[in-house]
């Protein structure tokens, strides 16, 4: 049964640059396409008639959803199931700081942890990773899918953004996988349900606040990743170019001319990268990155 959009949503994507409103939304009556991230410190297997996802070299798009929860290889932590938008994450840190050692990184909201894991890997077993969550429950699960992971180069973390004031430009790389309206997951009407112009203001809102708490743990040349699952430019590329207005910082344009489907982003300035259904496989996810000057 086709999902009903809300009237204000569509009426906004309308008239938003950079969206085929249309073919968006007919993407979001159809079905995801699953996919997985392997872990390839504990698993070297290709899943059975996968298709790899094109900016994540450990990933794959499956046939239809398996059942994960009686899996023994899910419980072990040798794959995780992962919306594949959001791994084009591995594009970007291998741009900026492919060749960087002892890395420091934080995941500000890590819960349930795809992402963080995903870091884990990337920055290596002298990289060090903190996975943060505020919410008690959310940290729980995320403490538990880094355990199944198993990669000792991570903790967990529940603190409120601010206290990381505490540890002046510390790290090399802060995610901001910030909360958001969650127009990307549409397809799931408990989303449509909860969706409205007004929270979509309040999370635009908190997101400026996070954003602002977090940035002086940032150390100077250091890397801010910002990403949503939202369509919405009030939380995503306006939330940049206000970041930059309030903050010593300069865009970073990401080099995406070996992959079809990814649309640029630009806003007075400022570089950010959409994922729409309908010209990528996958949820919508937007992505943008900082460097602190």
């Amino acid at each position: 049964m086709p999902h009903k959009l809300p009237v204000d949503f569509l009426v906004r994507l309308q008239g938003q640059e950079y969206v085929d409103s249309c073919l968006l939304t007919r993407a979001l009556q159809e079905p995801e396409t699953p996919s997985i991230r392997v872990n390839l410190a504990k698993w070297d297997k290709v899943p059975l008639n996968a298709a790899a996802v094109p900016w994540c070299s450990s990933a794959y798009f499956l046939t239809h959803r398996p059942d994960y929860t009686p899996d023994p290889l899910y419980h072990a932590g040798c794959y995780y199931p992962q919306e594949s938008s959001s791994m084009f994450l591995e594009e970007i840190f291998k741009q900026l700081l492919k060749d960087a050692v002892n890395l420091r990184v934080l995941d500000l909201c890590g819960a349930p942890g795809g992402k963080s894991t995903h870091l884990s890997s990337l920055i290596g077993k002298n990289g060090y990773l903190v996975s943060n969550e505020v919410i008690i429950n959310r940290a729980s699960v995320l403490a538990e899918n880094m355990s199944k992971w198993g990669l000792s180069n991570t903790m967990v973390t529940r603190s409120d953004p601010a206290a990381f004031c505490n540890l002046p430009g510390f790290f090399d790389m802060i995610l901001v996988d910030a909360p958001c309206s969650g127009e990307g997951m549409f397809r799931e009407q408990s989303v449509i349900d909860e969706w409205s112009p007004a929270n979509a203001t309040l999370c635009s809102d908190r997101q400026k606040r996070i954003l602002r708490d977090v940035w002086p743990a940032l150390r100077e040349g250091g890397f801010l990743v910002y990403s949503t699952c939202t369509f919405n430019p009030e939380e995503n590329e306006k939330n940049i170019r206000w970041l930059t207005d309030n903050s010593c910082s300069e865009p970073v344009r990401i080099d995406i001319s070996n992959f079809q489907g990814i649309t640029e982003i630009y806003h007075e300035g400022i570089y950010g990268y959409g994922f729409y259904p309908g010209s990528v496989k996958g949820e919508g996810f937007f992505i943008s990155a900082l460097r602190k000057t």
